[in-house]
């Protein structure tokens, strides 16, 4: 894990440190050579030099994007409605109950062509 993104994860609210952790958690179970870095001021997750996710925290959320994501077929809601189809993103809230887990299956599948 890139000690960059911990710094970033460890500097944020508790309440988005906590999303973020729970999500780079995922991330790594699912896609375990996924790599770190920190690009355009956000943790970035990459699978064989390709873009998987990007961590966005905001005042009221924390954003994950999930790249190459065309051929998910999540739950209806699970994702926001806008973004193009390659992308697509969660928003989670303070103290909002997310699948996790779902998540990290969902990141698996989109880095299986990656």
């Amino acid at each position: 894990m890139n000690p960059e993104v911990t710094e970033f994860i460890e500097n944020a609210a508790p309440w988005q440190a906590e999303i973020m952790s729970a999500i780079r958690q995922r991330v790594h179970q699912a896609v375990p050579d996924a790599a770190e870095r920190i690009q355009y001021k956000k943790p970035h997750f990459l699978k064989n030099g390709h873009y998987l996710g990007v961590l966005s925290p905001a005042k009221g959320y924390v954003a994950f994007a999930v790249f190459n994501a065309t051929e998910l077929q999540p739950p209806d809601g699970f994702f926001e409605k806008q973004g193009p189809p390659e992308r697509r993103t969660v928003k989670i809230k303070e103290g909002q109950e997310f699948d996790y887990d779902l998540l990290g299956q969902l990141v698996g599948q989109a880095a299986e062509t990656l």
